[in-house]
This record gives C-alpha cells, structure tokens and sequence, in this order.
C-alpha cells in the first residue's frame, strides 16, 4: 500500500458547508498532507489565511457547479479567488461548446479567465472542469472521444495547466477510468484531475494507474485511513 495524500485535493463544496467545517477541513489537510483544500470563493480568504506556510495549498472553484454564468463573472470570481490567496483555480467550463466540439469557442472563454486570474499571480495553477462523463454521453464511443480532445485542445491551448474530469455535482456521473485515459491521452502534456464519485483506495489507485495527477476527494480522510488499516 502507498499513501496518496499528496495526490489528492481535500474537498468541501456543499452549499450548506459551515466555517466548523472548514477549519476541520483545514486541519485533516495539514495532518495528513494533502496537496490542496477546495472550497467555494466565500471560504478562500480564510482558509488561504489558515494554510499560510503549511505547504498545503488553497484550491478555489469557480463557476460552480454549472459552469452556466457569464464569461465576465467567471473572470470576476477567478480573479476575487486570485486575490483572497487561492494557489489554484477549479473553473467549470461553459459546455455547450464542449459538447458541440466548438474547440476555438471555448479556448476563447477559458483564455479570458486564464488571463484574469494571472494578472494576479502568474503562478497560480488553472484547471478546467469539462463533465467528461457528459463528454462521454454521446451516441457513439468516437463522438465522446471528440469531444474529450476538443475540450484538451482548448485547455491546453489556453494556458490551463490541469484538465478535471468533474464537478461530482453533474447527473451524469464522476470520474471514470475510461474518461481519464481518454483525458491523458489527448492532453498534451496537461495534468489531469480526477474529481467526483471516488470512494473507496482502490478506486482511487484506479484512477491513478489511469493516468491521473491529482483527485478531488470530500471523503480523503477514509481513504487514507483505508490505507493505514490494511497496511496494520
């Protein structure tokens, strides 16, 4: 058994999510070390504040969960995150476009944010989440392909740094093994993040062995805690 805290991104995204909560988030990500805490902008100031020098990073999403709001509020949000100290950035893309293909449109609205948000800190990491399980929805295996590689395509030409595979929020579903070796293989050299559905250790070795950089995970501390059990 290996340990995977530092591949996962400690996660808390519910509406009805408390400040209690955040802190307990916080705190399990400095314990065990994960990569990063996700959280909605509202949280981002504070728990920025709380990770300062822990090497733990701060993970804001944006456009969450539908990714349905106006490219300029998009902008506004990344960059309101940027500023509160978020390290990363989890934006929802628009996914019309993505599911027609229209690769140039959606470049287009993800270098708006990009742009935004690095005019800030050059350094912050971007990530774009596509719902590839819709991606993948489509009325052959070749189209849902498609689609995967135009919303790469975009990503990657945009300057994002990470495409992710899922809100967790989307009817359609989660991670799959197949959507993050769909995603590795068209993503030029992009990271991939797995995100929404992972429960248990072994799926998340799964998505892993997959291809995957990172996870998103809300239950990280039952995985890890998995992992210590059968490791005594």
């Amino acid at each position: 058994m290996i340990s995977i805290a530092d591949r996962i991104d400690h996660t808390l995204l519910k509406s009805e999510a408390t400040r209690p909560q955040l802190h307990q988030l916080v705190a399990e990500a400095i314990e065990h070390r994960f990569a990063a805490v996700c959280v909605n902008g509202c949280f981002v100031a504070d728990v920025a504040k709380a990770l300062h020098g822990t090497g733990v990073k701060t993970c804001a999403v944006v456009g969450f969960p539908l990714g349905a709001s106006k490219g300029t509020v998009k902008t506004i949000e990344a960059t309101a995150a940027a500023k509160d100290g978020a390290d990363e950035v989890d934006f929802v893309a628009h996914l019309p476009p993505l599911l027609a293909c229209q690769t140039e449109v959606s470049k287009f609205q993800f270098i708006e944010i990009v742009k935004a948000v690095r005019s800030v800190n050059p350094r912050i990491v971007i990530k774009v989440i596509i719902e590839s399980a819709l991606m993948l929805s489509a009325e052959s295996a070749a189209q849902g392909e498609e689609r995967i590689e135009s919303a790469c395509q975009a990503a990657r030409e945009s300057g994002c740094d990470f495409v992710k595979t899922s809100t967790g929020f989307h009817p359609s579903g989660g991670a799959s093994c197949l959507a993050v070796q769909l995603m590795k293989k068209h993503s030029g050299g992009l990271y991939v993040k797995a995100s929404g559905g992972i429960r248990t250790y072994d799926q998340a070795m799964q998505l892993l062995d997959a291809g995957a950089d990172r996870l998103g995970c809300s239950n990280s501390t039952v995985l890890i805690d998995e992992v210590n059990d059968q490791v005594t």
